[in-house]
């Protein structure tokens, strides 16, 4: 399925059972493209940390959950989301 113009994709590597839900930072992948750490104050079981994840991400940068489709990873912490590009201006600094 290929993005729109007006969407983009983001990698993000979940920490699920975090005291908090919050930015842990980039990082970057075995071929050096950047990675977001996301922290996940929700269990990795029955979806709930992948639910937690939409719901924060949604508040943070200040767009609707129905926005964010996660693409791959529904059981890995590697996820690749598909989000509004506008959206990208309100993730923290590399």
């Amino acid at each position: 399925m290929p993005s729109l113009p007006d969407r983009t994709q983001l990698v993000v590597r979940v920490t699920p059972n975090a005291r908090r839900s919050e930015f842990g930072g980039w990082s970057a992948d075995e071929k050096g493209r950047p990675v977001l750490l996301v922290k996940l104050q929700a269990p990795p079981a029955e979806g709930k940390a992948n639910a937690e994840l939409i719901r924060f991400l949604s508040k943070a940068l200040g767009c609707a959950k129905q926005e964010i489709v996660l693409l791959r990873g529904d059981t890995s912490r590697r996820k690749s989301l598909e989000l509004p590009a506008s959206a990208l201006a309100s993730l923290p600094a590399k």
